[in-house]
């Protein structure tokens, strides 16, 4: 039977489809139709084990997600322990492996304790839900991540969202508030262009107002602070009974999961109340023993986040942006379908891009955003800056010398 196309008027656009859903599940047609006409689709697109490319999309920031040691670690657990952890850490899912991490990170870190996820999602999401509730005022960073919105969402507490980095907005709603309980939560690093988050002065406010202060460390951890102990270790606040540290274990250490760092107290309380913690299956061990060997890599070279920190300096340069904190470098080219073709360019040339559009970051600041890694080479940026040059139309530059812009069919 040949369907008939049909065209409707969905908002303000003009839409028509050829329908793959039908009765109950029809709108998700025109759904889809809408995404495609605002340069908002996104698919899957799965790449191969040896792609020719300058990988500037992964969040692989130190290199070890195919490091040899890392490997092996992953391949011993595996021989070690299975596949998977065969349950919730509270049932069968915990080992001495995840014991293992669990102190090094802490120890690494200086908390005095960790607890470790399945994902860096998953941390957020127990921790924030478990360390509120109702009677508890949330005050969230605008530019907080999503698994930080979402838990915010599943809270039942007060949250108050506050602009980016404003601490006299936190500091006002702290002070106004009736809720006994309070906790402010942001992230380090943002995850969209690498910008640091006022910690120090966030923390000050707490500790004035009684508050507590979550700090996601996905994007500072290996990058950011002593020997990559992360933002907060390297501003002094590490083992601090009113700050909690969640992070993830899938960027610097280029492994998977998350987890949530704090004094004995919070891990407690955490493992007896945190949904997303008592309710998942365990963080499957060869995950948990690359995540250990990384951690294990990054203690004997502590040079490696000072690499990334330079590397991101010099792809800043070279996209003729301001040098970031951390490992990421945003390039904003304002609508989505720039955006997707800019970085759909960039691969035809050899060199993978993140592209973020709505509603990963505000309308109108549709962008690539690059993330460094500590083996990019002098050949490498060569080859980026050659690229973005065609791109963009504009030149960049590497330090120490001057690249052309050279013309990239398009």
């Amino acid at each position: 039977m040949t369907r008939s196309s049909r065209t409707r008027i969905v908002g303000s656009q003009v839409v028509t489809t050829l329908p793959d859903a039908t009765g109950a599940l029809a709108w998700l047609d025109d759904a889809a139709a809408v995404r495609r006409t605002a340069g908002l689709h996104r698919a899957l697109r799965p790449r191969s084990a040896l792609e020719p490319v300058i990988d500037l999309a992964s969040n692989d920031y130190l290199g070890l997600s195919r490091d040899p040691r890392v490997v092996a670690g992953a391949v011993q657990a595996t021989r070690t322990w299975g596949a998977g952890s065969t349950g919730s850490r509270l049932v069968s899912g915990s080992t001495e492996l995840h014991a293992e991490l669990e102190e090094e990170l802490a120890a690494f870190c200086g908390a005095a304790a960790a607890l470790v996820f399945s994902s860096g999602y998953t941390a957020n999401l127990g921790a924030l839900t478990a360390l509120s509730g109702p009677g508890t005022l949330v005050v969230s960073d605008a530019a907080g991540h999503a698994s930080l919105v979402d838990a915010c969402r599943l809270s039942r507490a007060r949250v108050v969202v506050t602009p980016r980095g404003d601490v006299a907005a936190v500091a006002a709603t702290l002070a106004a508030r009736s809720e006994r309980r309070a906790l402010v939560v942001t992230d380090s690093v943002v995850s969209v262009d690498g910008g640091l988050a006022p910690l120090a002065q966030l923390h000050a406010v707490c500790r004035q107002h009684e508050a507590v202060l979550l700090a996601d460390e996905a994007h500072g951890f290996g990058v950011r602070g002593p020997g990559g102990r992360g933002e907060v270790a390297g501003l002094g606040l590490a083992g601090e009974p009113d700050v909690v540290v969640t992070m993830s274990l899938s960027k610097s250490l280029g492994s998977q999961g998350g987890a949530v760092l704090g004094s004995r107290v919070v891990i407690d309380h955490l493992v007896n109340t945190a949904r997303s913690f008592i309710f998942d299956t365990g963080l499957a061990p060869p995950a948990a023993g690359a995540a250990l060997a990384a951690l294990r890599v990054l203690q004997s070279d502590p040079a490696l986040p000072a690499r990334v920190r330079a590397a991101a300096a010099a792809l800043a340069a070279v996209a003729g942006v301001a040098p970031p904190a951390a490992a990421v470098v945003s390039v904003i080219l304002g609508e989505p379908q720039r955006a997707v073709d800019a970085a759909a360019k960039c691969l035809r040339h050899g060199v993978r891009v993140g592209c973020l559009r709505p509603p990963s970051v505000p309308a109108g600041t549709s962008r690539l955003r690059l993330t460094a890694h500590a083996a990019l080479t002098d050949s490498d940026l060569a080859q980026v800056a050659q690229v973005l040059a065609g791109v963009l139309g504009r030149p960049g530059r590497l330090v120490g010398g001057a690249v052309a812009a050279v013309e990239i069919a398009r």
